[in-house]
């Protein structure tokens, strides 16, 4: 019954999210606030799955949103979906072919394992005064789609070919995760950082020990979040203010 209700919850979020990432763009200057910072995350990812023989990273790129809450002083918790992001395996040896057991060709070419995933992080974060900060914590994934795709050359010119092998793989994904990065001075609030994730659940279902992992390169950019925002804002409340005080006398 658990395991239902977190399917469910994390197909609510992720139906959801990608009409949160426009919503936000359009209402991000006023769901920021001083205990909570909303915005966008973006980055490349180099993943891998193992117990397979192929130990290639496949690299993809990701994006989605975040939030970062205020728990107390240096203190923070960081959630928030990656809407677009794939997981994988670069060059599948013959051997992890015949595994998954998917068509082959006569040309030359490379097959890659990808898994469209939505990732979910619940970490907590340190920020230190110079603007560095440490997180760690859970991290969940909902698989939305996987393919074995073939890259080759048809005359000079790059071709695809995918095939669909969504039912060898479980829907649920779980493990932890743990980074560090950089809060730049100022009032635009932009973060760079580093992330590695090590899953807890074998990706496929028919294998034991084949476990997702990925080193994330990420930029966190916060709507609403910039010097003229945030000086728009403060102007707000302090025409706000002198209007009680008014009121008072």
């Amino acid at each position: 019954m658990i395991k239902k209700i977190f399917v469910f919850i994390l197909l609510v979020v992720s139906i959801e999210a990608q009409s949160q990432v426009l919503i936000s763009l359009l209402l991000g200057d006023k769901i920021n606030s001083d205990g909570l910072e909303f915005g966008l995350e973006g980055g490349i990812n180099y993943s891998k799955i193992s117990g397979l023989e192929t130990n290639n990273f496949h690299q993809d790129w990701n994006m989605g949103f975040y939030f970062d809450i205020k728990l107390k002083t240096h203190w923070y918790f960081y959630t928030g979906v990656l809407v677009k992001s794939n997981l994988g395996v670069a060059k599948l040896t013959d051997n992890d072919i015949a595994f998954l057991g998917i068509d082959t060709y006569s040309v030359d070419g490379s097959y890659n394992q990808k898994v469209s995933t939505f990732i979910m992080p619940a970490l907590a974060k340190y920020r230190f005064d110079k603007g560095f900060y440490f997180e760690a914590g859970p991290q969940f994934g909902l698989m939305h789609k996987a393919w074995v795709e073939f890259n080759y050359d048809l005359d000079g010119k790059k071709a695809i070919i995918q095939e669909n092998n969504k039912d060898m793989i479980r829907r649920i994904d779980a493990g932890l995760a743990a980074g560090m990065g950089y809060r730049f001075k100022g009032r635009t609030g932009w973060t760079w950082g580093v992330k590695y994730y090590y899953g807890f659940i074998d990706v496929y279902k028919d294998r034991a020990g084949t476990k997702n992992s990925s080193i994330y390169l990420k930029l966190n950019i916060p709507i609403g979040a910039s010097e003229k925002a945030q000086l728009k804002r403060e102007g707000k409340a302090k025409k706000k203010a002198e209007k009680k005080l008014n009121k008072g006398l």
